[in-house]
């Protein structure tokens, strides 16, 4: 069966190193000789299951966006196993012009990362994009969780999906890097896809278990969150968890589907 990484980070090969050392500060992880480039992404696929990758990058700058699109398309162009999302960043100028150019390059979802961006995810400035997203059907990967900071708090993620209900979203990280059991509380029964990247070093084997049947197989996206994680890894560590094969094709491959909105083979 195809399996679809929904969660892949990648940078240009002149900042692959830097970019992923500053992430790993970020998060106080150690990333050893890591990085995100397109050549050791594809050395961390080879021979793995994973079929298919979403690939995005975070515009920390709004003065980024622009240049981070224009990558983003160049890979995916080249690639027939990416699909690509668009940077968007709050101080964005016209983000409507740039969503409607994105997609024009063939773009087809939006990242954010509120904690990195520093703003508060149902900032007023990002609720227009939520707007935009939803009129155009595009699906948002959006970071969410963090015991450090309140930017990204599971219950402003809920405030988004009641005010937006047909906006598509992956929650990253069960809803709540750092914090799955605040998500849990806030984003139970709310209408939105959760990812498991960056989720399972730190839940491990029982607590995945659980948090994927409490949320339901339905709702659950394989993600590796690379560079952080190598995917082949995080795919061996997801399907070792005791899944049924249905089970498994639906939160690796049918349920990026429902997300995309598109057929993947």
């Amino acid at each position: 069966m195809p399996v679809v990484d929904v969660h892949v980070h990648i940078y240009p090969e002149k900042i692959s190193e830097r970019a992923t050392q500053s992430i790993g500060r970020f998060y106080n992880i150690e990333m050893d000789a890591q990085d995100g480039s397109v050549a050791q992404l594809a050395h961390s696929l080879e021979g793995s299951p994973i079929t298919h990758c979403v690939v995005c990058s975070v515009a920390v700058k709004p003065q980024t966006v622009e240049s981070i699109n224009d990558f983003i398309s160049r890979e995916v162009d080249a690639h027939d196993n990416f699909v690509g999302f668009m940077a968007m960043h709050q101080d964005y100028e016209d983000p409507a012009a740039e969503i409607e150019r994105a997609m024009g390059l063939g773009l087809c979802g939006i990242k954010l990362h509120p904690d990195t961006q520093g703003v508060n995810m149902d900032d007023p400035r990002l609720m227009r994009v939520y707007d935009i997203a939803q009129a155009c059907h595009l699906p948002m990967t959006i970071h969410c969780g963090d015991y450090r900071y309140d930017y990204s708090h599971p219950r402003r993620m809920k405030r988004i999906l009641h005010e937006f209900p047909d906006l598509v979203v992956d929650a990253a990280h069960f809803g709540g890097w750092s914090v799955q059991d605040y998500a849990l509380e806030f984003l139970e029964d709310e209408n939105c896809f959760l990812d498991v990247s960056s989720s399972m070093y730190s839940l491990g084997p029982r607590r995945t278990r659980e948090l994927v049947y409490a949320y339901g197989t339905d709702r659950i996206l394989f993600g590796s969150d690379f560079p952080m994680w190598e995917p082949a890894e995080e795919y061996e560590r997801f399907s070792s968890l005791g899944f049924s094969d249905g089970e498994l094709e639906d939160m690796c491959w049918h349920n990026a589907e429902r997300f995309l909105g598109r057929t993947i083979s």
